[in-house]
């Protein structure tokens, strides 16, 4: 063998090293990439079920507490927005993110206000459709969570693989970019306060 054969084998072994790493590193991120996209699903999901739920509630509380008209609107809108932001897994950035998160935060907010209108009503309390809408909901609730820290786990996943050297060159190559993270709400540092 030559020299030059030599020279050829040796740069020839070296180029397929650099195509078999780029492509083991080109795949794995895409694979991470469909776990968040399938997690971020998972979420969606679980949130469209709390909004299913939603219009049940409302009439269920409406039937008996009728003079409570402005804080069941308010849920009714809150709904409506929440379920009017979509986020397309292909563009999860961190803008569209917050306002995906701000309108379910909205309606967090509704259905909390709507639970202690519920308070002065003891006799919608009692009633069976009330009590299992009220178990699904809080079912629901523990089930968006679980789907939450799923999905900030995933990204996680994602976000590391994507900064490590050297699949960060890989990704920098191919447009790759951070996923972002559920946070916790703005305030949710601080304990509320608790009279009696």
């Amino acid at each position: 063998m030559t020299k030059r054969q030599r020279n050829s084998l040796i740069i020839g072994g070296i180029l397929f090293v650099l195509i078999l790493f780029f492509g083991i590193s080109y795949n794995g991120l895409v694979q991470k990439e469909e776990d968040v996209k399938k997690a971020w699903a998972q979420v969606e999901t679980v949130y469209q079920r709390r909004a299913d739920l939603i219009p049940n509630l409302v009439n269920t509380v409406k039937g008996v507490a009728e003079y409570e008209q402005e804080t069941l609107e308010a849920v009714t809108n809150a709904r409506a927005m929440a379920n009017s932001v979509k986020v397309d897994p292909d563009q999860l950035n961190q803008a569209n993110f917050d306002v995906f998160n701000q309108a379910q935060s909205n309606l967090s907010s509704s259905l909390g206000r709507l639970m202690v209108v519920v308070e002065r009503y003891p006799e919608l309390k009692a009633t069976q459709n009330f009590s299992e809408l009220q178990q699904q909901l809080e079912s629901t609730e523990n089930r968006i969570s679980v789907e939450r820290h799923k999905y900030s786990e995933t990204v996680n996943k994602y976000n590391s693989t994507l900064r490590k050297a050297p699949t960060n060159i890989v990704g920098a190559l191919f447009g790759f970019e951070e996923m972002p993270y559920y946070k916790a709400d703005e305030g949710a540092e601080v304990a509320p306060t608790v009279d009696f």
